[in-house]
């Protein structure tokens, strides 16, 4: 009987554990492909061209991940593949301005402290054994808010609220790194096909948490371009 327990636990580690390389290898891809078009963007000097289409690339990055979002039961994992890779193109265009506010050390330095602290997250997210459904919700909530607070502080253009937004917003999303780990643990329970495509959703989660990580970390601890 204790022989049957340990093949079963052994069989939902490795299970997990590919999981786990399937949903960071796509995430790895993603991030990849955002930072290949940044830097494409920036030294073709395209950035200058597609500058005043900003608020319209903004709106095509917020119509995908509605699409992807709510239409995810319904589309197949290529749809929601091809929505993952297509956002994460679009973000790599709009964020080529990083290359013209921060000059490459402060990129790269922001980058390996997000890569660090990114790691430790996910792995702490992965090894606890707590209970994390219930901060969901309360992460949610206070990424609507900080959504809000932003999008007001640009009328107000006050530095002070954005200094103390981006501390906040910094501690917000490493709480869903450490959340949206711990959820892998639990796509075991899907069939192969759904499992196909929340590789893919739960590789848009982390991705959305590396990025937001990486640019409050730029911001907070770098200086701009004089």
């Amino acid at each position: 009987m204790e022989e049957m327990y340990t093949d079963s636990q052994s069989v939902i580690t490795e299970s997990t554990n590919d999981t786990i390389i399937k949903t960071f290898f796509r995430m790895f891809l993603g991030l990849l492909a955002t930072a290949v078009i940044a830097f494409i963007t920036y030294s073709t000097g395209a950035f200058a061209q597609v500058a005043q289409y900003y608020w319209l690339l903004a709106i095509v990055e917020l119509a995908v991940v509605l699409v992807f979002s709510l239409g995810f039961r319904k589309l197949s994992p290529t749809m929601v593949t091809i929505l993952f890779f297509t956002y994460a193109i679009i973000n790599g265009v709009t964020l080529s301005s990083v290359f013209i506010a921060y000059d490459i050390g402060s990129i790269a330095y922001s980058f390996a402290t997000t890569s660090l602290l990114f790691g430790g997250l996910a792995l702490y997210g992965h090894i606890t054994k707590k209970d994390l459904s219930k901060f969901g919700t309360i992460l949610f909530v206070g990424l609507i808010a900080g959504v809000i607070i932003s999008l007001v502080n640009i009328f107000i253009g006050s530095s002070m609220i954005e200094i103390a937004l981006n501390w906040v917003m910094l501690a917000i999303f490493c709480g869903l790194t450490i959340y949206d780990m711990n959820k892998i643990k639990y796509l075991q329970g899907y069939g192969e096909h759904d499992r196909e495509k929340m590789y893919v959703y739960c590789a848009m989660d982390l991705y959305l948490d590396f990025i937001n990580i990486f640019l409050r970390v730029l911001q907070l601890f770098s200086r701009n371009r004089d």
